[in-house]
């Protein structure tokens, strides 16, 4: 720690007017608190068993403009995109997108970073909250953040076991099965949208217009 930052956080202590004492107490508190990671009410609507999970975030993404494609089996997202008009799509190093039927279809795939001016792009999700119809992703180097955000038309592949009741329930997953915090986490509900300029609803103003989601039914 520089002697600059001492200096001002001496400063801070001074005028909380903690001795030594108090603030070790002080900073034990914060420490016990951060690690036993205290959870919220959790809303009524975000309670419940996988079935009314999956309800309850199918609801509440469609409300929030997000489209929904319920699959059975990953082999049917090629011919679904095709149908959509998707020709071209940037997508992440997730092993199971590029081991999926493209060519069949006609879908050019470019595995890279996206940029400003990409069509569509396609990704998976870490998990989703049903309380809200939120996606949660993390950056990694298989799947680059930028891909969330820069392409006009963003497909999520989101696996109905994923779902989770709420928001503490998705960042006790992440934390389980990562075991540290990500670089990025993005929560994403519904496109990007801005009713900044003359109260008017204005679809993509900071990221894709279009979200769409693959629900994939993985519980069968």
């Amino acid at each position: 720690m520089s002697q600059a930052r001492q200096q001002i956080f001496s400063k801070l202590r001074q005028g909380v007017k903690r001795n030594p004492e108090q603030q070790a107490a002080a900073e034990a508190r914060v420490q016990q608190r951060l690690q036993s990671h205290p959870r919220s009410l959790i809303p009524a609507r975000g309670q419940g068993d996988a079935t009314q999970r999956r309800h309850v975030f199918i609801q509440m993404a469609t409300e929030a403009a997000a489209e929904i494609h319920p699959i059975s089996q990953l082999a049917e997202i090629p011919a679904l995109l095709a149908a959509a008009g998707i020709n071209q799509l940037v997508i992440s190093k997730e092993s199971w997108i590029s081991a999926l039927p493209w060519q069949e279809q006609g879908i050019t795939l470019q595995q890279r970073v996206a940029a400003v001016g990409d069509s569509a792009s396609l990704t998976g999700s870490f998990a989703a909250i049903a309380e809200t119809g939120t996606l949660m992703l993390h950056s990694s180097p298989d799947s680059p953040t930028t891909l969330n955000f820069l392409p006009d038309w963003h497909w999520v592949l989101l696996r109905s076991s994923r779902i989770q009741s709420c928001y503490e329930d998705a960042w006790q997953l992440l934390r389980t099965e990562l075991g540290s915090l990500p670089r990025t986490v993005n929560m994403i509900t519904g496109p990007s949208r801005s009713a900044d300029i003359e109260q008017r609803l204005q679809m993509g103003a900071h990221g894709p217009r279009k979200l769409s989601i693959l629900l994939w039914d993985d519980h069968n």
